[in-house]
């Protein structure tokens, strides 16, 4: 549209320009050399035009002629970066697929045609990486590193290799340099922030998320838990050599993360050692209020160290209010009762956790309290031994397949920040279904309910009655307090004085009335 109305402009001013000129006639006379020649106006301004046309297309056609050289030279090397970026936009889809001989060869040809480009270098060592060719991949990365533009893809590349060959020094180092180079690249701050967690150095660690949160590069709330964390690891450090700074620092987490469990348990202490016994209660009862845990409990019972068992089983009953009656306030209830010597009361407490799936620390308390009330040769409390060795267990600190009684601020295996959660372990055998101990006859009391065949859990096979007579009792999930282990796959298990798959089962509650007197109530202080 456009287009048409300024061809029409142009056209109509052509036209005035040569009416103008009609209406004026002239001549036009030119003198050169002796001669002289004489014409009328308009045909000296066709002659003009006409010369300026001629003239226009010779000088086209001697640039052309030597400008062809480089023309072809130009279209050669178009023809070729065509080429290299097809080679490279297949080598990229080829190592996507996992094709490392397409890969390898694509980025060859993208060398070749492209040259020493960022993404051709790229192509290069993933190609290497998935070939497993480590000596290339390090190699093509490092000349990423040579490259001012590309110096911080070529860090990642060398940091990813590092790890693989488990070269955590390499590794640091690299993650190092990207974090100076880029501050706001995330892998960098990440692995420098478990180097340092690793290390124990915790004021780093603090100054790493401070800078992260400042860059946006975690939430508030994220940045907000792991400070918590940070302090409560500095805080647990010093709780003995230096409680004035321990205080300061744990006041500070309970204040970001008042739900982190080691957090209120050292506020507890601390507090309670200076006599601030009304601020420790309530720095512990919300977080038991947010997650119930048997440390909290200790905490909060032992926060007047003059109180009698009467008034530990009051501050037990509380709790149990709080937590609307969790499992863990039941136990915690029930070990406070037994303490005080109601056995009554100790039973009622813990009764209904034995309904369903009764765990190992239910099962050694009802034997703690048998054994308390009726002697160690109690058949009850046998029976309540054996099971414990058959029941579910109960809910540890695990990170990354680690398992521990004692929470830790980073995880031993990654180092990552935070790692450590309070859940059940893997159980891949259901326990027993429960028996009322008081309806239980006298001599059938010998024989552990553990040895009859019970539910499997949902997603896992149920053992065969061969299996539940030929397998061991697995390993406990963690050997001692502050001492991770791996956690154990739980296998079927028999009773420990079984030698054969058609053993007596009464010889098996033999086997645990052999244990030393007094043992049930030592297992269940220990696990509580």
């Amino acid at each position: 549209m456009w287009r048409a109305l300024a061809f029409l402009a142009l056209l109509a001013l052509a036209a005035f320009g040569a009416v103008w000129i009609a209406d004026r006639p002239g001549t036009v006379t030119v003198v050169w050399n002796g001669y002289q020649i004489g014409t009328s106006l308009a045909v000296a301004l066709v002659g003009v035009i006409a010369a300026a046309i001629v003239l226009g297309v010779l000088w086209a056609i001697v640039r052309g002629v030597i400008g062809l050289p480089e023309a072809l030279v130009r279209g050669s090397a178009e023809r070729r970066r065509a080429k290299g970026l097809s080679a490279l936009s297949r080598g990229m889809v080829a190592v996507g697929s996992g094709d490392p001989l397409a890969a390898r060869r694509f980025a060859g040809d993208a060398e070749r045609l492209l040259g020493t480009e960022p993404l051709t270098l790229l192509l290069k060592a993933q190609a290497a990486q998935i070939s497993g060719d480590r000596d290339a991949a390090e190699s093509a990365f490092q000349r990423m590193v040579d490259d001012p533009e590309t110096r911080v893809l070529g860090l990642r590349g060398l940091f990813v290799e590092a790890r693989r060959r488990e070269d955590e020094t390499a590794a640091r180092a690299y993650a190092t340099e990207a974090a100076r180079l880029a501050p706001s690249v995330t892998w960098a701050n990440e692995a420098l922030l478990e180097a340092q967690s690793a290390d124990g150095d915790w004021a780093a660690a603090l100054e790493t998320i401070e800078r992260r949160s400042s860059l946006g590069l975690i939430d508030k709330a994220t940045a907000r838990r792991q400070r918590a964390v940070l302090l409560t690891a500095i805080a647990g450090e010093r709780e003995a050599g230096d409680p004035e700074l321990a205080a300061e620092r744990i006041l500070q987490a309970v204040k970001l993360a008042p739900d982190l469990v080691p957090a209120a348990c050292i506020a507890g202490r601390l507090l309670a050692r200076r006599g601030v016994v009304k601020k420790a209660a309530r720095i512990v009862e919300a977080a038991w209020k947010a997650n119930p845990h048997p440390d909290l409990a200790k905490v909060y019972l032992g926060l007047r160290p003059g109180d009698s068992v009467r008034d530990r089983l009051a501050r037990a009953e509380v709790l149990a209010k709080l937590s609307v009656w969790d499992p863990e306030s039941r136990l915690a209830l029930g070990q406070a009762a037994l303490d005080a010597r109601d056995y009554k009361r100790a039973r009622e407490a813990v009764k209904p956790l034995l309904t369903d799936r009764p765990t190992a620390r239910a099962c050694l308390m009802m034997a703690a309290i048998e054994e308390a009330e009726h002697g160690a040769a109690s058949g009850q409390a046998r029976e309540w031994l054996a099971r414990a060795a058959r029941a579910p267990r109960d809910r540890v600190w695990i990170a990354d397949g680690i398992a521990t009684e004692t929470w830790a601020p980073v995880s031993p295996v990654t180092g990552r920040l935070d790692a450590f959660t309070w859940r059940e372990p893997p159980n891949t055998l259901a326990a027993a279904p429960a028996v009322e101990p008081e309806a239980a006859p006298a001599a059938p009391a010998l024989v552990p309910a553990a040895t009859r065949p019970s539910a499997p859990v949902p997603g896992s096979v149920a053992p065969s009655t061969s299996a539940l007579s030929s397998a061991s009792v697995s390993a406990p999930v963690a050997t001692g307090p502050g001492t991770p282990v791996p956690v154990p796959t739980v296998l079927p298990a028999k009773a420990a004085s079984a030698k054969t798959a058609g053993a007596d089962p009464v010889s098996a509650g033999m086997a645990a009335a052999a244990l030393p007197p007094g043992s049930a109530d030592r297992a269940v202080r220990r696990m509580g």
